[in-house]
């Protein structure tokens, strides 16, 4: 008896995920949790898909997106917080549903949804949490975590370079930030910078239209083509005490968190597998060469299984990840292992997708050409392969292999 799609995906009307969650980690999703984001995805396919394409080629970010999807309420839904916040399974799969759909809309969410909440979460003392949070939950207050620099990506632990100075009771900082994602819609940055007195890393929430802050739309872009990265400056600006997060004093508190933020990326990675795999196994489906549906072949067959052996391979790896973090296990070597290994599965897994379409694989009809180009960035940004494994290879030998 021939197997079709429809057989593989039996139940799909009542799964969100069908054949791409093949071990059914969808099923440990309340009821309530699944109604909300049957919702995002109604969103998603309806107002979001068909306008991807062409923002993605002219590099823009679709603005008329994101106050309806401030309205859908995803981080702390009314049907979830009846009996307290929403769960990390839940915030998970809503990653994932973003970036199905497309990595740029999953960045630009969390930047603000897992990055800036992190950096409050973590960083702000309980005064300055009661005052942010409830605004950083409904969007009324957006920031966007600025880390990286200019001459300093991996090794920004140790070569961070902006620089702090107290003047009373206000702090001037001087320095550039790069390759910071939703900065141009932000209301404030969460500056890092090295005090002058103790050269200890403090954290800053920086007025985006202070005296001094500008901010450069970095162009040229062979990925993440619709996320508005910037190049920004800092000369001079003043921040008051108020404003500094409380709770960092060092480059161990920024370290606390990173360990959680990675676990987003590692979502990401996932959900642009399932999106690349799906789009890649309608299109075989529908295609004919020779007389016979692409599908039909061996060797593409050979192909689509991969796919999916590496999407369920990551999707069960975040999944065990969220599990321990819900249980209080925050592990450097954690959070590294997950975002290297979704993040090796989705780099394979779209170069796969890309193959199996076909010369129309390079065009944006299908999505998969997205996914292929998008997949380079989430590869790089929260910890390259490279430094993830290091992370990694410290925790197994007990010895430190980073430059000095």
């Amino acid at each position: 008896m021939k197997t079709t799609t429809a057989d593989l995906a039996l139940g799909a009307a009542e799964r969100l995920y069908g054949v791409s969650d093949f071990y059914d980690a969808e099923s440990l999703l309340t009821d309530d949790e699944r109604r909300v984001l049957a919702r995002l995805r109604d969103f998603l396919e309806r107002d979001a898909k068909p306008l991807l394409a062409g923002y993605w080629e002219r590099g823009e970010f679709p603005e008329q997106l994101t106050e309806p999807l401030i309205h859908l309420n995803l981080m702390e839904p009314a049907e979830l917080t009846v009996h307290g916040p929403a769960r990390g399974i839940y915030q998970g799969f809503r990653i994932f549903e973003l970036a199905r759909t497309d990595a740029s809309l999953a960045t630009w969410y969390t930047a603000q949804a897992g990055l800036f909440r992190t950096t409050i979460r973590v960083g702000a003392s309980p005064r300055q949490q009661q005052e942010w949070m409830p605004r950083v939950l409904d969007f009324s207050l957006k920031g966007v975590f600025s880390l990286t620099e200019p001459e300093s990506g991996s090794d920004i632990a140790g070569g961070l370079s902006t620089t702090a100075r107290q003047e009373g009771d206000s702090w001037v900082l001087d320095g550039a930030k790069r390759w910071i994602g939703g900065a141009s819609t932000a209301d404030v940055l969460a500056v890092f910078a090295r005090d002058a007195a103790d050269g200890q890393v403090k954290a800053f929430l920086v007025d985006c239209q202070a005296p001094g802050v500008s901010l450069e739309k970095i162009s040229g872009k062979t990925s993440l083509r619709m996320m508005q990265n910037a190049h920004i400056t800092l000369d001079g600006v003043r921040v008051p005490e108020a404003m500094r997060l409380h709770n960092v004093n060092s480059f161990k508190d920024v370290a606390a968190m990173l360990r959680a933020m990675r676990s987003d990326v590692a979502w990401i990675a996932t959900g642009m597998q399932a999106g690349a795999f799906e789009a890649a196994l309608a299109y075989v489906n529908e295609r004919r060469q020779f007389g016979r549906s692409l599908g039909s072949f061996q060797l593409v067959q050979e192909k689509l299984a991969r796919m999916l052996g590496n999407l369920t391979a990551s999707l069960s790896l975040v999944v065990r990840l969220t599990e321990q973090q819900e249980r209080g296990i925050y592990r450097d070597q954690d959070s590294a292992l997950a975002k290297m290994q979704t993040s090796l599965h989705m780099r394979q897994t779209v170069a796969l997708a890309r193959e199996v379409v076909g010369g129309n694989g390079i065009t944006l009809d299908t999505g998969v050409a997205r996914f292929h180009a998008d997949a380079e960035a989430v590869y790089s940004y929260e910890g390259t392969h490279d430094i993830n494994a290091l992370i990694i290879g410290r925790a197994l030998t007990g010895e430190s292999a980073f430059t000095r």
